[in-house]
C-alpha cells in the first residue's frame, strides 16, 4: 500500500510539473507579446513607444534569458504569488481571476451536478420502459454529440433578445445598467444572463449521462445476480434498486473523468454569450491574462532585487516621469511657437 502510494504521488508531482511547464511555455509560443499588445491600443509616437516598450520589457523581466524568467516562474509559483497583470496594471493576478470566477463557478457546478443526477434517473427509467426509451436513446445521442457552440448558438437563435423569442438577454452577466447590489432587480438579471449558458452545458452534459446509465442498467438487469434474486422471488423493485446502485458506480467514476471535458465546453460557451467567467477572460481580454497567469508571475516574484535593477512600480513611475517631462517640453515648445 504505501510503495502503491508513492508511486502514485510521484506521478501526480511529475503530472503537476508538466502541465506548469506547459502553462509557461504556451504563451510565449504565441507570435508578439503582451507588452506589444498592450502598447498597440496606445497613441504612441514612435520615439516614445520605443522608450515605452524597452521600459515594460525591462519591467516585467521579458527581456531576460528564458530559463532565468523559468526558475522566477517556479519561485513566485511556490510562493503563491501570480505578480501583477499587465492588462489591468497594477491589480493582482489573483485579483482578477477573483473577479470572474464565481461567475464560472456558477456556470459549472449546478450545470455539472444537475446533469449528473437528472441524466442518470432519467436513463434508469428508459432502461425499463419502452415508450421512454424510444424518445430518450435518440434525444440523448443528439445532445451528446452537439457542439458546445452550436448548441449555444441555436439556444441563442430559439430563446434570446434578436432571435425568434425575446425571453432572456443574449449576453453579459447581468444588465450594464444594474450595479452590483443585493436586490431583487440585480439577482433576477444575474438569473436571466445566466440561464442560456447554464442550459447549454447541462444539455450536452444530460445526454452522455442519461445514455450511459440507459446502458448500464440494462446490462446490470441481464447479469447473472438479477436472474438470480428473480429466481429467489425478489420483488421487481428491490432487484431494480440492486441494478441502479451497481450501474451508479462507474458513472461516478465517470463524473471525475468528465470534468475536462465540461470545463472546455464552458470555456466555449463563455465565449459564445460573452458570459464574464474565466474562459472569457482568457478568450477576449487576451493573450495578456494568459500571460499573466504564466509570464507575469516572473519580475514580480524576484527575491528582493537589486537597487540598481528597477522594480515594476519604479519603472512605471520612471515611465509616468518622462512622459510628463516630455509633454511639458512640447507644450513649451508650442508656446514658443506662437
Amino acid at each position: 500500500m504505501r510503495r502503491y502510494l508513492v508511486r502514485k504521488l510521484i506521478i501526480y508531482i511529475l503530472t503537476f510539473f508538466v502541465a506548469a511547464t506547459i502553462d509557461w511555455i504556451l504563451p510565449r509560443l504565441v507570435s508578439g507579446n503582451p507588452i506589444s499588445i498592450l502598447l498597440s491600443k496606445m497613441s504612441l509616437e514612435p520615439g516614445t513607444y520605443n522608450a515605452t516598450y524597452k521600459l515594460y520589457m525591462n519591467a516585467f523581466g521579458f527581456n531576460r534569458p528564458w530559463w532565468k524568467q523559468y526558475l522566477t516562474f517556479w519561485t513566485a509559483l511556490f510562493h503563491g504569488n501570480l505578480g501583477i497583470s499587465i492588462y489591468q496594471f497594477p491589480k493582482p493576478v489573483t485579483s482578477v481571476i477573483a473577479d470572474y470566477v464565481l461567475f464560472t463557478l456558477a456556470l459549472l457546478i449546478p450545470a455539472i451536478l444537475l446533469a449528473y443526477f437528472a441524466g442518470n434517473r432519467v436513463g434508469a427509467m428508459a432502461a425499463r420502459r419502452k415508450l421512454l426509451d424510444n424518445t430518450v436513446l435518440p434525444v440523448g445521442y443528439l445532445l451528446t454529440a452537439t457542439a458546445y457552440p452550436w448548441l449555444a448558438l441555436l439556444l441563442a437563435f430559439l430563446l434570446a433578445a434578436g432571435g425568434i423569442g425575446h425571453f432572456f438577454p443574449i449576453s453579459g452577466g447581468f444588465s450594464y445598467g444594474l450595479l452590483p447590489s443585493w436586490n431583487w432587480t440585480f439577482v433576477w438579471s444575474l438569473v436571466t444572463h445566466w440561464f442560456l449558458p447554464f442550459l447549454t452545458l447541462f444539455l450536452v452534459a444530460f445526454g452522455g449521462w442519461a445514455i450511459g446509465m440507459r446502458n448500464l442498467i440494462i446490462y446490470e438487469l441481464e447479469s447473472d445476480y438479477t436472474h438470480y434474486l428473480e429466481a429467489l422471488g425478489a420483488p421487481t423493485r428491490l432487484v431494480r434498486r440492486y441494478a441502479y446502485r451497481n450501474a451508479v458506480l462507474p458513472q461516478l467514476t465517470g463524473l471525475a473523468l468528465s470534468l475536462g471535458m465540461v470545463v472546455g465546453g464552458a470555456v466555449v460557451t463563455e465565449v459564445t454569450f460573452a458570459y464574464p467567467g474565466l474562459g472569457y477572460l482568457v478568450f477576449t481580454k487576451d493573450d495578456l491574462v494568459a500571460v499573466g497567469l504564466a509570464g507575469d508571475r516572473q519580475r514580480t516574484m524576484d527575491h528582493p532585487d537589486p537597487p540598481c535593477r528597477p522594480t515594476v512600480r519604479s519603472s512605471i513611475e520612471s515611465l509616468q516621469r518622462a512622459l510628463g517631462s516630455a509633454l511639458r517640453i512640447e507644450d513649451a515648445a508650442v508656446h514658443d511657437g506662437v
